[in-house]
């Protein structure tokens, strides 16, 4: 990795961007600390302020590979607007959960779909798409079945992912990556669709 310290953030973006993947880890080490510290301020929770920066980091693998990322020199700016942006959508997520009362009377937000008992064609739907869901698991390389397993239906973060395959963070991040991107083709491959 010593060769990548000389490199500019733009050089190591279009280094990943071009199938180098420790140009990344060079990337993440470069702004890990500043970013996580970035997050801990704000949210001030350890558990919080790490998923909060798994998410950012997933949303800049994202956004590199598809090419939604500009180069200007400015990479630490954007990132730090991500987390950003992703701490923002945890607050508001908090403050709807705490905001919601029975006593509304412009809205009755128990007379909601997601509070209310499924239909049998709901459940039957659902149940079809979790049997689609697992058997295109069944189909990703065992490395990304592995991460997806521990994420989805384990319920690890990327962080306890990292230790128990002792792999870094950006490794299981990419395996991530990659097996959403498989399932997305998969799915499309055989038109099955993933959403009610």
């Amino acid at each position: 990795m010593n060769s990548y310290s000389d490199r500019s953030d733009d050089q190591l973006i279009s280094l990943y961007v071009n199938g180098d993947n420790e140009a990344f880890d060079a990337l993440l080490e470069r702004h890990k600390d500043f970013v996580y510290g970035y997050i801990f301020h704000v949210v001030k929770n350890e558990d919080v302020a790490n998923d909060i920066f798994q998410e950012t980091f997933v949303k800049v693998i994202t956004s590199l590979t598809s090419g939604r990322y500009t180069e200007n020199g400015k990479f630490s700016a954007w990132v730090t607007r991500i987390a950003h942006n992703r701490i923002i959508d945890y607050y508001r997520q908090v403050k709807n959960e705490a905001l919601q009362s029975t006593d509304a009377t412009e809205l009755n937000i128990l007379n909601r779909k997601e509070y209310s008992e499924a239909t049998i064609e709901d459940s039957m739907v659902s149940t079809q798409i979790h049997e689609d869901v697992r058997k295109l698991i069944c189909h990703l390389p065992s490395l990304q079945r592995e991460v997806v397993i521990m994420r989805y239906y384990k319920d690890m973060s990327f962080k306890e992912i990292s230790e128990t395959t002792k792999v870094s963070i950006n490794t299981a991040l990419g395996r991530m990556r990659y097996a959403l991107i498989n399932l997305r083709r998969l799915a499309d491959e055989h038109q099955i669709s993933l959403s009610i």
